[in-house]
């Protein structure tokens, strides 16, 4: 598995900024900015994104440099999938994250009980995935369905989207964008 502190370590000493420094330009406490480096704390998505913010670069740039450094394998075991999400709520494991030109973004997502997305939101992709445990609540613009197993969805993301876990234990779902967003 790509070890994202270390490549953040790496950036962040290229670019002559202090652990403080990051912190004050991004919004993240130092502590924090510490434990990622040191791949003691797997970031948020947008947690990672404020950070590669104030280092000048972004998600894509950052993933897409992570992957040239890694040997292309068209297996991954669970230990590959890379973590953007936040384990315990809303857990986003990334497959392939190191395949060379990836034109796909495919995730495991795992949602706890009550877990969601929050407000809907939109971006320049479109999305697809099916229900595998438990029962997500997808929003889609005006449109609401409950999703159980063996269910899913296909949309544009431009519309406004919210995901969200109805279901008493975890929710699954195994979802694919593209273009890929991460």
């Amino acid at each position: 598995m790509p070890r994202i502190g270390t490549k953040l370590h790496e950036l962040r000493r290229r670019r002559s900024l202090s652990v403080r420094k990051v912190a004050k330009r991004s919004g993240v406490s130092h502590s924090a900015i510490s434990l990622i480096e040191r791949d003691r704390m797997s970031p948020s998505v947008d947690t990672l994104t404020a950070i590669l913010d104030a280092l000048g670069t972004t998600l894509t740039g950052f993933f897409l440099d992570l992957q040239s450094n890694l040997p292309a394998s068209p297996f991954y075991g669970a230990a590959d999938l890379v973590e953007i999400g936040r384990a315990d709520t809303i857990s986003y494991r990334m497959i392939g994250a190191n395949h060379p030109n990836r034109q796909l973004l495919m995730l495991h997502e795992s949602y706890a009980p009550g877990g969601d997305t929050g407000e809907a939101f939109s971006h320049s992709a479109q999305e697809a995935g099916m229900v595998l445990t438990g029962a997500i609540e997808v929003t889609v613009g005006q449109e609401r369905r409950v999703l159980t197993p063996g269910e899913g969805y296909y949309f544009d993301s431009r519309l406004p989207h919210r995901f969200r876990n109805v279901a008493d234990g975890e929710s699954t779902i195994l979802s694919a964008i593209t273009p890929p967003t991460y």
